[in-house]
């Protein structure tokens, strides 16, 4: 890049971006913050920053301070040893995104102008302070709101939540890339994704995370998170709605939560259903079921086996089956369920899928 009068040279952006000139090698910055090079070294390579060599300057006294900080917070006891790892890397893999749209949208912004050299230097001075603003301000909402939901648990000593989980995908979604412009896909991604996101949080659920194709999203009200699954999948089926066709899965039960993220078997079945799911349908786990119809509230005062010692939830599973042979439906308020066979999917083998559609919805059930 020529020095002319319009021209940013990348040294200035980075200058701008971090405050100062790069002047410290890595191994001067572990000197300087008292961390070993290992430890430092670690740490940079966990938030996914490239690795530099030992003559390379290119940190600032912001990267001491840094390394300082993350050396207290080890030896208070706040990032411990078992959790660290874990923590670092999901602030690395989360900024390094963030930072990678950012870039994009400036980059964008900038081809737009005339001298896009001089106006990504614009950019970058400009809106990078503010952008920096929001970014501390939606983390500290987001923090009053978990330290709302998660500090009752902690307070109760409970090891699990009872949550619904779902997940839901568009339909055909690797056949449809093939035929559509990089603008087309990332505006069907970026539709379904942003519509998810408001319907869940509209009934005060959270989105864990999107995988490309796929939302991943929980609640505490099973009915709730049901009727957001069924809202979208009703909007994928409107030809005239720009909401892609799709499909979602279900189940309710106890979930572990660990780093904004949640795992366990209730989230696994709900990933198991939606990959039974026909397009525009939702099916939900047993528990689901009973917990939308109030059959599960007394489950727990049930014998365990039978008078001859058979278990009791083998029998009534055969029953079940058999049930679903000759009157598979079931109806609660203004849901209507159809009970589908028991299948073997990976982890489970025999899984109970329940299709659930509303009373008034008279589509016909998938067989």
């Amino acid at each position: 890049m020529s020095d002319g009068p319009d021209e940013v040279r990348l040294d200035d952006i980075e200058r701008t971006l971090l405050g100062a000139r790069c002047t410290l090698t890595r191994l001067e910055v572990a000197e300087r913050a008292g961390v070993p090079i290992e430890l430092a070294e670690e740490l940079w390579a966990q938030l996914g920053f490239p690795r530099t060599a030992d003559d390379d300057v290119a940190f600032t006294e912001r990267d001491v301070a840094a390394l300082e900080m993350t050396a207290e917070l080890v030896s208070e006891g706040i990032l411990e040893s078992d959790s660290q790892a874990a923590l670092v890397r999901t602030w690395g893999r989360s900024f390094a995104r963030l930072a990678e749209w950012q870039a994009e949208l400036l980059a964008g912004l900038a081809l737009q102008d005339d001298h896009p050299e001089r106006r990504v230097g614009e950019l970058v001075g400009s809106v990078t302070p503010r952008v920096g603003k929001l970014q501390d301000y939606v983390w500290r909402r987001h923090l009053v709101s978990a330290a709302q939901r998660l500090l009752p648990a902690v307070e109760a000593d409970e090891e699990g939540q009872q949550l619904a989980v779902a997940f839901t995908d568009i339909v055909g979604y690797t056949s449809r890339s093939k035929h559509l412009s990089q603008a087309e896909l990332v505006d069907l991604v970026e539709t379904f994704e942003d519509e998810t996101t408001r319907a869940v949080t509209a009934i005060d659920g959270r989105v864990i995370k999107t995988i490309g194709d796929e939302v991943l999203y929980v609640a505490e009200s099973p009915r709730a998170l049901v009727e957001v699954a069924l809202a979208l999948t009703a909007r994928g089926e409107d030809d005239d709605d720009p909401f892609p066709q799709v499909r979602a899965g279900i189940a309710y039960g106890e979930v572990t939560t660990r780093l904004g993220d949640v795992f366990g078997p209730t989230v696994n079945i709900a990933s198991r259903l939606t990959s039974l799911a026909r397009p525009g349908t939702v099916l939900v786990d047993r528990g689901t079921f009973d917990a939308l119809t109030g059959r599960g509230e007394h489950a727990d005062d049930d014998p365990d086996t039978a008078p001859d010692g058979t278990p009791l939830s083998r029998i009534l599973d055969r029953a079940a089956d058999e049930l679903a042979d000759i009157s598979p439906y079931a109806e609660h308020e203004d849901l209507k369920f159809r009970r589908l066979r028991r299948t073997s999917v990976k982890g489970y083998r025999s899984l109970e899928p329940w299709l659930v559609r509303k009373s008034r919805d008279r589509r016909s059930h998938p067989d």
